[in-house]
């Protein structure tokens, strides 16, 4: 894949499809860019979609940290200057959606839609409880347990229990997650420190915030919060958990899909 020089940066990216509008995919806590495999085919049919890896996963640099949302927000703004991008449409899932609110707060005039997918505005006491116990585990246990562990809180019991075998293949994938520890570290920093309250009026361009209806991570109320405090969002609800976007990928697509059609 292409790399790009953004400040002390060499962000990993790709474009997929050659649609007369982007769409900007933004990737959540230890993701790369190919999680959005199971949309990007769909995605990429009517847009010209760019996906990237994020400050210290994949193929892009590792920086030390801690890092903030605001600062990938950053990245994110040298990657579409690099690219040339204008008034194209932004869509982030979980930290990639705190990455968007942070982009749309600095930069709304920039884009024709921001779509906030399975994110918060801050996460309270109970998203915090959750994030300390991964920062004990990552230095004893390592990424990919870590990972593995995750499962059970973003995939639904129905998915472990009625398709064993694409658990078993999901579960080694997250297993094998080669990401540094302290990137991950890093970026675990960025979603706990993130505090967008107060801000969101700045975000004056369309906006969807959808929830997968069965979130264990980031819970629907979290995410109704954030919405709330949006000048311009409309609510989404899908079938399944925080990674509905993977379980359930045609009911994820067809949301988005339906609401940039509303767009125009």
């Amino acid at each position: 894949m292409p790399t790009i020089r953004v400040s002390d940066l060499d962000i990993d990216y790709r474009i997929d499809g050659d649609g007369d509008e982007t769409l900007v995919l933004v990737n959540g806590l230890a993701d790369t860019k190919e999680s959005w495999a199971a949309q990007v085919p769909a995605f990429a049919e009517r847009y010209r979609v760019v996906s990237y890896d994020n400050r210290g996963v994949g193929g892009t640099t590792v920086t030390p940290g801690p890092y903030t949302t605001a600062q990938m927000a950053d990245d994110l703004h040298g990657l579409a200057d690099a690219l040339g991008l204008d008034r194209f449409h932004l869509l982030g899932t979980s930290m990639g959606g705190m990455i968007a609110q942070e982009y749309a707060i600095a930069h709304a005039d920039r884009l024709r839609s921001v779509g906030l997918c399975n994110t918060y505005a801050w996460p309270g006491p109970y998203c915090l409880r959750m994030f300390q116990l991964w920062r004990e585990l990552v230095p004893h246990l390592g990424v990919g347990f870590t990972q593995r562990e995750i499962l059970l809180w973003a995939f639904t019991p129905e998915f472990v229990e009625e398709r064993p075998e694409e658990c078993a293949e999901v579960e080694a994938e997250l297993a094998a997650n080669p990401m540094d520890t302290a990137a991950y570290l890093a970026q675990l920093e960025a979603i706990e420190v993130h505090d967008t309250r107060g801000r969101l009026a700045a975000v004056t361009c369309p906006t969807l915030t959808l929830v997968g209806e069965q979130d264990l991570i980031i819970y629907p109320s979290l995410s109704r919060r954030m919405h709330d405090e949006l000048p311009s969002s409309t609510w989404c609800e899908v079938p399944g958990g925080h990674a509905c976007l993977w379980e359930l990928p045609d009911a994820f697509n067809a949301a988005v899909l339906a609401y940039l059609d509303g767009v125009g």
